[in-house]
């Protein structure tokens, strides 16, 4: 096996990867309300699949921009308060 083709087979596997936790947090999104932390979670595994060095620090990001950073932060609270 040539290491092009290993290195085909290693880019279709992530790429199936990274379309699974895409996938799954489109589903988790549908179903799950904003503030409970399964979306946050959902963002982190696709995140980390895509290969981000933290996939954490990734979904927060995602999140300051799409919900603000007082709301965000007040679902953060929630969330730490709940653990």
């Amino acid at each position: 096996m040539s290491w092009v083709s290993k290195l085909k087979k290693n880019v279709q596997s992530t790429l199936a990867k990274r379309r699974a936790a895409r996938k799954h947090y489109e589903k988790v999104a549908r179903s799950k309300p904003v503030g409970e932390g399964s979306r946050f979670e959902a963002v982190e595994a696709s995140a980390k699949a895509g290969g981000a060095r933290n996939p954490g620090a990734v979904a927060a990001a995602i999140g300051r921009k799409k919900y603000g950073k007082a709301k965000f932060q007040k679902m953060a609270a929630a969330g730490r308060k709940r653990r």
